[in-house]
Parts: C-alpha cells; sequence; structure tokens
C-alpha cells in the first residue's frame, strides 16, 4: 500500500532560498509542499489552514521567530513535526530550537539527500540533527544550557537565549549596528530581538532597556 505524500510547508524569510527550497522539495518523490511563508507569524497561520506532516523552519526571520513560531504550532499540533533548516549552529540558536519543541535541526549546508532524509525521519516521529548538534549532545551539552542560571531574575527566564544576548550588549553600550556585527545577524533582526524583548520586559525606550540591563547583568 502506497503511503500518502509528506505535507510540508517551507518558512523561510529570504524570497530566493524560500523558492529553492520550494523548488527542491517539489522534485523528491513522496513529499508535497503544501504553502510557503515568509516568517514566523506566516508559519503559524498556515499551519493552521493547511495542516502540514512537516514545517521546515528558518529561524532568524522579522515578525516572529522560528523558535516561537515552533512553540506556537506545536501548541495547537502538538502531532506537526518541525524541522529547523538555518545559517546558524551556536548554543543559542540550538537551544531555543529544541526547547521549542524542533524535531530536528539542519544547518544550510545539508545536501539535498540529507535534507530528503530528515524530512522523512522527523516525519516517522524521529529526531535529526546537523552533525555539529549531534556532536553537542554527544558531548553532555544540554538545550538548557542556554537558560539563565539559577538565581538569575526571573525576568530574563521570558526572553530566548538570542534575546538575552542583544539585551547584554545593549546594556554594553552597543548601537544595533554593532549587535548584528557581533552576533553575525543583520540589523533588521537586531530590532526584531529588541522589539520582541522590549514588549517582554515592558521597557519604554532604550535608555531604560540599559539600565534594566546593568542590573540584570552585573557583570556585564
Amino acid at each position: 500500500m502506497t503511503e500518502p505524500p509528506i505535507r510540508v510547508i517551507v518558512v523561510d524569510d529570504q524570497d530566493i532560498v524560500r523558492d529553492g527550497l520550494v523548488t527542491v522539495l517539489s522534485l523528491l518523490d513522496g513529499v508535497t509542499v503544501v504553502a510557503a511563508g515568509g516568517d514566523g507569524a506566516q508559519a503559524v497561520a498556515l499551519a493552521a489552514e493547511h495542516r502540514p506532516d512537516v514545517v521546515l523552519m528558518d529561524l532568524r526571520m522579522p515578525v516572529l521567530d522560528g523558535a516561537a513560531a515552533t512553540a506556537r504550532i506545536l501548541a495547537e499540533r502538538p502531532e506537526t513535526a518541525v524541522l529547523v533548516l538555518t545559517t546558524y549552529d551556536d548554543d543559542a540558536s540550538i537551544g531555543d530550537a529544541l526547547r521549542a519543541g524542533a524535531r530536528g535541526y539542519l544547518t544550510k549546508d545539508a545536501s539535498r539527500d540529507d535534507l530528503a532524509a530528515a524530512l522523512r525521519s522527523v516525519a516517522r516521529g524521529q529526531a535529526t540533527f546537523a552533525p555539529a548538534v549531534t556532536a553537542r549532545l554527544l558531548s553532555g551539552w544540554q538545550p538548557g544550557a542556554a537558560e539563565p542560571a539559577a538565581g538569575a531574575d526571573p525576568r530574563l527566564a521570558e526572553l530566548t537565549g538570542r534575546e538575552r544576548e542583544v539585551f547584554r550588549l545593549i546594556g554594553d553600550g552597543r548601537n544595533n549596528a554593532e549587535i548584528a556585527d557581533e552576533l553575525y545577524v543583520s540589523v533588521a533582526t537586531v530590532k526584531t530581538h529588541i522589539n520582541n524583548l522590549f514588549a517582554k520586559l515592558q521597557l519604554r525606550d532604550r535608555a531604560q532597556a540599559v539600565r534594566l540591563a546593568g542590573q540584570l547583568f552585573p557583570d556585564g
């Protein structure tokens, strides 16, 4: 008996990458791309509308990042598998994605065969990771390592690992361009993280953020 095709939503904020992924996946046997979106908010809406088997999710996106979108999708449809496909393999990015419930994590240097195998694996309920992530997990690293240390101000628990990094750099007096250079992301991505952390911490302006960061990160 022939198995039904794996229904996939592709989410990436770069048009050329998203279109390329849709093309590649459309050529795979047993895979059907049912929708594509350019940010995390679209991912949540498309997942509710199309009820996919797998969401292929970028992490660094405007409006709503991939980790937050993953958490929202899985809260509504826990049977959906989220496979992260991103440029980044730092601890904060990996930790945010795995804590949100992503079933797989690949970097964008993965081959088409790697991507196809990962899609089929997560659709079957199995976890699959890029070699760099597997090496971290085998070495004893845990996704929770990016969480605030015991005894830290509880307000920090509201932030993702990446938002905490941005917040700490704000406290160091860095401007958006300097933060972007430090974290190897775009200024637009930095602005998105700042908007998110301002909303979570109920901050009015950057001056207030600098003062609060100085209190929450006293060692810099």
